[in-house]
């Protein structure tokens, strides 16, 4: 077996810039240090998986970790991918405000540069669904935005999309977006390749295209003209009063021109989370669904007067969270809630435009009763905007994990600032009309039927243990839900289930039941996180008492819970 300290030395030549922490950790280690020695090990212990996410670690030194090195390695394999296919592939780059994005960005474009690619770099931080605006704007083959959106502070990442020269000549469906399998593993091959080379890839000094921050004003426009397609008239707009966060994020600047050029009035920012910073300093996650994320931005709104409501992006911009005043406390919608008004708003366009309408199988039923009514094709897809955003023409999609595709034509990814400005003008036009949001969802739910969604995250030590939670489950099922019975289990690793039939097996479980009042706990291993998640929901029959919906889920929570706990 290799001396983990052996690779660690030859590691420092290769990466000075975390020679320091190296260093520290070998020389306690060679004392015998066992927590040192462990330290080193787990730096080394294998490459850091790339997949359709693309790459999402800690910041430092190590093949297991996100630094330089791995980026380079990265950087050439994707080049080496898309060489096969064609000549000079053409690659745009963003990146936003974490530590390390922008050295990332540059040594991606000196690598590709060097590979032969001709490679345009974004020349300011940039939220993620520019970069993807960016990919289709140039008709570009790759998309590389270097983020880790809302994981912790000592993150970062590298997505990457393909345009339509590197998605297979029978799937042109979802050029222009994300990775799906099996491209992510051939391209994993072209980068294992650089990683067991003993040297890094070529760099170029220049070469490469700097893209003015013009582009942001080329993504304001399109999502301008789209929404005055979608709402023409301006006059409530400027009435609608706003709290906004950008969570730390890059998404403040590019926000404030899409409010301006679409009518709004200037936002009431949250001070303490309106600029960059690559530390987060205000919120434990910068997820703007973790418990907390969003209490400054609660309390800005109650100083402020007469807020209508408060949104709030993640740090790249590509999640929206939406909150309202209910009953006198500000209450953060559920992702579905959100999903269901954009639906809503979207259901005249989709129809006048002959298009369809998309949501994860992991999220409430609503938008396909919608869909139904309005005789719009819907589809349900895996969890990911990789798989919503290639079903055929698709107008509009979401998933409850906080992400929204209002304007897939112009950024076929989620998108938190176009989503923003639809809710925005619903709002606005609403207040215009005497009401607000949360008469609204009321109104949508008594038509509908009351339904509940949540989602319980329960963190694991490492992601192999979540996998044999879920197959404990597998194994072991519940009798019940929530008190109700019969239960049904649904195995979507089984190649009969119609989604596994289309999109291939995954490894996630369903449990429901049926009835007037009917529960269903999904249960899947995170992809790019140790966490198990659990979506539970809880639907009922039109006028069904909102009170025994909100009962049931919460004894679901508490059980989904119990059955994902690391003993």
């Amino acid at each position: 077996m290799t001396d983990p300290l052996e690779i660690a030395r030859q590691w420092l030549v290769l990466d000075p810039d975390n020679a320091g922490i190296l260093t520290r950790e070998i020389q306690a280690a060679e004392t015998g240090d066992d927590a040192a020695v462990a330290a080193v090990t787990a730096r080394f212990a294998g490459y850091l998986t790339f997949g359709t996410a693309g790459l999402r670690a800690p910041l430092g030194p190590g093949t297991t970790r996100m630094n330089r090195v791995v980026v380079q390695r990265a950087a050439a394999g994707i080049a080496d991918f898309a060489k096969q296919y064609i000549d000079i592939p053409s690659v745009v780059i963003g990146y936003d405000a974490r530590h390390g994005s922008k050295d990332f960005a540059i040594d991606s474009a000196a690598v590709l540069t060097a590979a032969g690619c001709r490679v345009r770099l974004l020349t300011a931080q940039t939220p993620t669904p520019v970069l993807a605006f960016a990919l289709k704007h140039f008709d570009a083959d790759i998309g590389i935005m270097v983020t880790a959106s809302h994981n912790p502070p000592a993150d970062n990442g590298y997505k990457v999309y393909l345009g339509p020269r590197l998605v297979a000549a029978d799937d042109t469906v979802g050029a222009y977006g994300q990775l799906t399998s099996p491209t992510d593993q051939i391209i994993a091959g072209y980068i294992q390749q650089w990683n067991t080379a003993a040297e890094l890839p070529p760099r170029s000094d220049n070469g490469w295209e700097y893209v003015p921050e013009t582009i942001i004003d080329e993504y304001v426009a399109a999502v301008a003209q789209f929404i005055a397609e979608l709402s023409p008239t301006l006059t409530h707009r400027p009435g609608l009063k706003i709290v906004y966060t950008a969570m730390h994020g890059v998404g403040g600047a590019t926000f404030s021109k899409l409010l301006e050029a679409t009518g709004f009035a200037v936002p009431q920012l949250v001070a303490s989370q309106a600029d960059p910073d690559p530390a987060f300093p205000t919120v434990v996650f910068p997820n703007p669904e973790e418990p907390g994320a969003l209490d400054e931005a609660f309390a800005t709104a109650a100083a402020a007067a007469e807020t209508d409501l408060i949104v709030a992006h993640d740090p790249d911009a590509d999640r929206l969270a939406v909150a309202v005043p209910i009953e006198g406390q500000w209450q953060r919608l559920t992702g579905d809630q959100v999903g269901l008004l954009l639906g809503a708003r979207l259901m005249p366009y989709l129809v006048h435009h002959d298009l369809a309408a998309a949501n994860s199988i992991v999220s409430a039923p609503q938008l396909a009763q919608l869909a139904a009514q309005h005789d719009v094709h819907h589809e349900f897809t895996p969890t990911g905007f990789k798989w919503i955003c290639r079903v055929n023409r698709l107008g509009y999609g979401y998933e409850e994990a906080l992400g929204y595709a209002v304007a897939p034509h112009l950024v076929n990814d989620k998108d938190g600032l176009s989503a923003a400005i639809v809710v925005l003008d619903l709002a606005a036009e609403l207040k215009a009309a005497g009401t607000n949001l949360g008469t609204y969802l009321a109104e949508l739910t008594d038509q509908l039927g009351p339904t509940l969604t949540d989602q319980v995250a329960v963190r694991v030590p490492s992601p192999s243990v979540g996998t044999l939670l879920v197959d404990d489950l597998r194994a072991n099922p519940p009798q019940q839900l929530a008190g109700l019975a019969p239960v049904t289990t649904i195995d979507y690793q089984q190649p009969e289930v119609p989604l596994g039939q289309r999109y291939g097996p995954m490894n996630m479980l369903e449990f429901s039941t049926q009835g007037p009042l009917s529960a269903r706990l999904m249960i899947r291993p995170s992809g790019t996180e140790p966490k198990v998640k659990c979506y539970i929901s809880v639907t009922a029959a039109p006028g069904t008492a909102m009170d025994t919906v909100r009962s049931v889920l919460q004894r679901l929570r508490d059980e989904a819970a119990t059955m994902v706990q690391v003993t």
